[in-house]
């Protein structure tokens, strides 16, 4: 039997219904869009198109967005000028600097001049301590994103063997953290797990996300697990995850396609963070 697919294109659709209605809510309170700053340096392509991305996910609903688009020649002392006039700026609730930056400047320290309460990404020091503490804050964008896509199954997370495999500091350990808050048992896999295959055989939830192309296959999988394939890899032209999905959906009860997947939710929990902040500072 195959895996039931997990629809992250439409389950994204619905979350940013329900930030647009709230949004919309927001604008007839306050008179005003609820905002976001997004801080583009210099001119990669890749970065390029996923600002583009950010921005019209913000029109489309009901957030208005505020582009600065800085030279490569941008200075860290002239970004953290800028991020300063944007923590005190009123009109913006969140801010968002596309990563990477050019490498004269130093991704830590200009990240840190972000206000936590603005923190659009979730990444502040500040913010990935609350989340470890058990504290209200604005997280992750794409944790948060695999907790919704796996609540979506009607599973329970509370009491399940949860593993996850890749610990970066961005989808790993607060993914890890985000389960166990939901009362999961977390095992972390990484680089340095001797044999992780013995972890995963075991996992009611399996999280892969290490950018290795096809690294889980059927074999790794317990039969009925929820598999959430984080990979983003690009092979002949083409998206391919981290999960082998032809072997693995034939043993799964749950997985995500790639693309279409956890993909979608990253947007849709960027414009779920603005509303929080926004709200937070109503």
């Amino acid at each position: 039997m195959s895996a039931q697919i997990i629809d992250g294109r439409k389950i994204a659709a619905s979350i940013k219904a329900e930030v647009k209605a709230e949004a919309e809510a927001y604008l007839k309170r306050n008179g005003r869009k609820i905002g976001l700053a997004v801080i583009l340096v210099g001119d990669d392509f890749a970065s390029g198109i996923y600002v583009r991305n950010k921005i019209n996910a913000c029109n489309e609903n009901c957030i208005q967005s505020f582009s600065h688009r800085l030279p490569a020649s941008t200075t860290e002392e002239e970004l953290i000028e800028l991020i300063h006039k944007l923590n005190e700026d009123n009109t913006v609730d969140g801010i968002l600097v596309q990563l990477p930056l050019p490498s004269h400047i130093r991704q830590n320290v200009v990240l840190s001049h972000i206000s936590a309460k603005k923190d659009a990404d979730g990444f502040l020091a500040e913010n990935a301590g609350n989340l470890m503490l058990g504290n209200p804050s604005l997280n992750a964008c794409t944790p948060c994103g695999i907790i919704e896509l796996i609540k979506s199954t009607g599973c329970k997370i509370d009491g399940a063997n949860a593993v996850v495999i890749g610990r970066s500091n961005i989808v790993g350990k607060p993914t890890s953290l985000l389960l166990l808050e939901n009362h999961a048992t977390v095992t972390m896999c990484h680089s340095h797990t001797s044999n992780f295959v013995n972890f995963s055989r075991h996992a009611d939830i399996l999280v892969v996300a290490v950018g290795k192309k096809g690294l889980i296959t059927g074999e790794m999988v317990k039969k009925g697990a929820i598999v959430i394939d984080v990979g983003m890899n690009r092979e002949d032209g083409k998206l391919c995850g981290d999960v082998d999905y032809e072997s693995v959906s034939q043993v799964a009860g749950y997985i995500t396609p790639v693309p279409g997947g956890v993909g979608p939710m990253t947007i849709a929990m960027l414009l779920k963070n603005i509303v929080k902040a926004a709200l937070a500072l109503e």
